[in-house]
C-alpha cells in the first residue's frame, strides 16, 4: 500500500488520488454497443446466443419455474434461510421510513397544486453473479421495489443451469416470481427493449462488471431504451482511523473490500504513522487466510494510505474523494460523522464494519461510487417511485394569477403561452 502525506501534497497531486481510473475502456464499450444493438435488433434470441457464449447458459428454462423455487426452499440451508430472513426483515424496517408523503398547497386563492408519488409500473433487478452468489443484493433491491409498490419487478441474473437456491429464497421473500436467467450485457440489453416474450422495464437497478455498466450507460441513453438507478464502478471503502483505532479493525475493514476485486479501491487516512505501520503488518497476517486472497493482494497494491495532521484534514479529503463507503473509527467518531458532506455510507465507531450495511443492519449496499456521492445517494424506495404534480386552477385563480403568467410568457416572446391565459380570461 502507497503511502502519501497531505503535507507534502500540492493540489494537482491531491487531485490524482482522488481520480478514478475509466470505469468502462473504450474497447469494452464498443464490444458492448455490438451486443446491445443486436438484442435490441433480435430480441431474446440474441440474448441467448451471448448468454450460452459467454455464461455458458445450458437451462431448458429461461424463467425460473416455480418447481426451482420450491425446490431451492426445501434444500437450502435453514441456518442461511434464517440469516436471509433477519436481514430481510431489517432491511423492510429502515427502507419502510422512506415512503413519501404525497401533499397539497394552495398557492394562490382558487390555485391548488399537489405533488403525488407514483410507483415505477416495471422495474429491473440485475443480480451479479461472478464468483459467488449474492442474495444480499437480491434484498438491496426487492425490497425496496417491493415497499414502494412495484407492479412487476422482473430479476435478471447470469447463470449456466440453475440459480443458488439463496438467490431464489430471498426473491420470494421479496415477492418476486419472474426471473431470467440471462444476465450481462445481453441481460441488461434485453431488460432495456424487450421482445416478444419479454416486457421491457422502464428503470433497471443494480451494479454489475464493466460490461454491465456500459450496457446500462447505453441503453440510458437511447430513446427507446430505459433509466437506470446509477452508474457504478469498482467497489470503494475509505477508512478514517487515529490512533486510538484497532489496528486488526482497520485491517479487516481495508481488506473486507480490497477483496471484491482488484481494481477495488481500500483506502486508509490517519493520523497515526504507527497505526499505519500496525494495519500493514496486520494486513500481512490477515491476507494469508483469505480464500480470494489474490484479488484483495492486488487490490491493496493499487490502494493507498494518506497521513494527515488532524481530523480536520482527514474529513476534509474524504469529503474530496466522496467514497462509496466510509468508516470513521477515532476517538470522537460521531463528532466527526457531523462533518461528513460527501459519502455513499457511513460507519462510526469501531464496532461498525462496511460488512454490516453489506447484509444485515438495514441501510442499502447499492452506492454510489467513482466520487458519484457528490451529487446522489444510494438505492431507496423513492428511487422505485415518481413524483408527479397535479394542479387545479378555477375561474378565480386564473384571474388571480393572469397577470403574472402573461407578463412572464411575453418577456420569453412565447405568445401562444399567453395567449392560452387571454383567450380564458376574455370568456
Amino acid at each position: 500500500m502507497k503511502k502519501y502525506y497531505i503535507k507534502n501534497l500540492n493540489e494537482t497531486e491531491l487531485k490524482s488520488l482522488i481520480r478514478r481510473k475509466n470505469i468502462s475502456s473504450e474497447k469494452v464499450f464498443g464490444v458492448v454497443q455490438k451486443i446491445v444493438n443486436d438484442v435490441k435488433r433480435n430480441g431474446l434470441s440474441a440474448s441467448l446466443k451471448y448468454a450460452k457464449k459467454f455464461d455458458g447458459f445450458s437451462s431448458e428454462e429461461i424463467f425460473v419455474t416455480e418447481k426451482e423455487f420450491a425446490e431451492a426452499e426445501r434444500i437450502l440451508d435453514p441456518k442461511i434461510k434464517s440469516a436471509i430472513k433477519k436481514a430481510y426483515k431489517n432491511i423492510y424496517k429502515f427502507h419502510k421510513k422512506q415512503v413519501q408523503k404525497n401533499y397539497s398547497v394552495e398557492t394562490l386563492k382558487g390555485v391548488v397544486c399537489k405533488r403525488k408519488f407514483i410507483p415505477i409500473e416495471n422495474v429491473g433487478l440485475y443480480i451479479p453473479a461472478g464468483s459467488a452468489p449474492l442474495p444480499s443484493t437480491m434484498l438491496m433491491l426487492g425490497v425496496p421495489a417491493q415497499i414502494a409498490g412495484c407492479k412487476r419487478v422482473i430479476a435478471a441474473t447470469p447463470v449456466k443451469d440453475k440459480i443458488h437456491p439463496a438467490i431464489l429464497f430471498a426473491a420470494k421473500l421479496c415477492g418476486i416470481n419472474e426471473i431470467l436467467k440471462i444476465g450481462g450485457a445481453q441481460g441488461i440489453a434485453l431488460l432495456a427493449y424487450g421482445d416478444d416474450k419479454i416486457k421491457k422495464v422502464d428503470r433497471i437497478f443494480g451494479p454489475g462488471n464493466q460490461y454491465v455498466t456500459a450496457a446500462k450507460s447505453l441503453v440510458s441513453i437511447d430513446p427507446n431504451g430505459c433509466s437506470i438507478d446509477m452508474i457504478a464502478g469498482p467497489s470503494e471503502v475509505l477508512v478514517i482511523a487515529d490512533e486510538f483505532a484497532n489496528p486488526v479493525f482497520v485491517a479487516a475493514d481495508l481488506l473486507s473490500q480490497a477483496e471484491h476485486g482488484k481494481d477495488s479501491l481500500a483506502i486508509l487516512v490517519t493520523t497515526s504513522e504507527k497505526l499505519f505501520d500496525k494495519v500493514q503488518s496486520e494486513i500481512k497476517n490477515q491476507l494469508k487466510s483469505l480464500p480470494r486472497r489474490n484479488l484483495a493482494e492486488a487490490s491493496i497494491k493499487n490502494s493507498f494510505t494518506l497521513i494527515v495532521k488532524n481530523p480536520v484534514e482527514a474529513i476534509y479529503f474524504s469529503n474530496l474523494f466522496a467514497p462509496e463507503h466510509l468508516i470513521i473509527n477515532t476517538k470522537n467518531a460521531k463528532r466527526l460523522a457531523d462533518k461528513v458532506v460527501n459519502a455513499g455510507s457511513v460507519f462510526i465507531g469501531e464496532y461498525t464494519p462496511e460488512s454490516a450495511g453489506d447484509y444485515a443492519s438495514g441501510t442499502n449496499h447499492s452506492l454510489p461510487t467513482y466520487g458519484f456521492a457528490k451529487s446522489v445517494g444510494g438505492v431507496s424506495v423513492e428511487m422505485f417511485m415518481k413524483a408527479v404534480t397535479f394542479q387545479n386552477i378555477n375561474r378565480e385563480g386564473l384571474k388571480n394569477l393572469s397577470d403574472t403568467i402573461i407578463t412572464l410568457a411575453e418577456t420569453e416572446m412565447l405568445q401562444a403561452h399567453a395567449n392560452a391565459v387571454k383567450v380564458r380570461i376574455k370568456k
